[in-house]
């Protein structure tokens, strides 16, 4: 695969499901502390039914069937295989766009938004402004491989533009991130401008908030206060994840409805759903 690219189909081993399902059925509920609600982290009485769903209603083997409409493939970039799903534009000139996800993402995150770009004249958009759509697997995510070593995100970038360039021929295109994907978008601005000719970002990345300048407004100081309190009550996951990860790892790969509980808390958090999840994402994305 070092020099190739090649088509890359979605397909869960039958046992896997299997030892899915058994995972489900056998799960330990913890339970819930009195008056919490989402406040102490995902409210587990929420969390039964969404898993009760996975476990008698959901079918993967037709999500997988949707999800290979897309063009997948996988390539190896800098040793690393990178699945990344390649969407042709259908306007008159497409321009190259590669989307990036975050935590606790992978390439489903912009499901619903490729055929919007590759083809806006079907949204009420104009088909001169398609894209040619790239949507990889951040390494350890998705489909991708994962990677031996840590601070691997900070050289995504250098990953992503040797994908765009070398390996696809697109000698420029623009860059969209969110979470984790505007860090890398971002670096790829700054790292690679010759190439990477414009970029939009879904937030701005969060290590600039820690990196305070000298002298303060008044506005400044109110937005680092504000900053500094959400990293209190929001931020411990970040603290586990990038300092203690292996304490999560084995439980997390263990127990589906652990993963889920971990998970699905951030759509509920981060979303703008008003304390209804699922007015805003259904079951089955979920």
């Amino acid at each position: 695969m070092a020099n190739s690219i090649n088509p890359f189909r979605i397909d869960v081993a039958a046992e896997v499901l299997a030892d899915l399902r058994q995972r489900l059925v056998h799960t330990r509920w913890s339970h819930q502390l009195e008056g919490t609600d989402w406040d102490a982290g995902t409210d587990i009485e929420y969390l039964k039914t969404p898993v009760a769903y996975w476990q008698d209603v959901y079918g993967w083997r037709k999500q997988e069937a949707d999800l290979n409409q897309f063009a997948h493939f996988k390539t190896e970039v800098d040793g690393v295989g990178i699945h990344f799903i390649h969407e042709r534009g259908t306007g008159p000139r497409p321009f190259p766009l590669i989307l990036t996800h975050g935590y606790p993402d992978s390439f489903y995150r912009f499901a619903k938004i490729i055929p919007m770009l590759t083809d806006p004249e079907s949204f009420g958009g104009r088909a001169g402004d398609s894209f040619d759509v790239v949507v990889p697997d951040l390494p350890g995510y998705g489909f991708s491989d994962k990677l031996g070593n840590s601070g691997m995100i900070f050289r995504v970038n250098d990953r992503w533009a040797q994908l765009m360039t070398d390996k696809l021929g697109h000698r420029k295109f623009e860059a969209h991130g969110g979470d984790w994907g505007s860090t890398v978008t971002e670096q790829l601005a700054r790292s690679h401008p010759d190439s990477a000719v414009a970029i939009h970002l879904t937030d701005v990345p969060f290590g600039h908030p820690f990196q305070k300048p000298g002298k303060l407004s008044a506005d400044e100081q109110k937005f680092f206060k504000k900053n500094d309190q959400w990293m209190q009550k929001e931020g411990a996951y970040a603290l586990i994840q990038s300092t203690k990860p292996q304490n999560l790892a084995q439980r997390l790969s263990d127990s589906p409805a652990g993963l889920s509980a971990w998970l699905v808390e951030k759509f509920h958090t981060w979303s703008d759903c008003n304390g209804e999840i699922e007015s805003r994402f259904g079951k089955d994305e979920l």
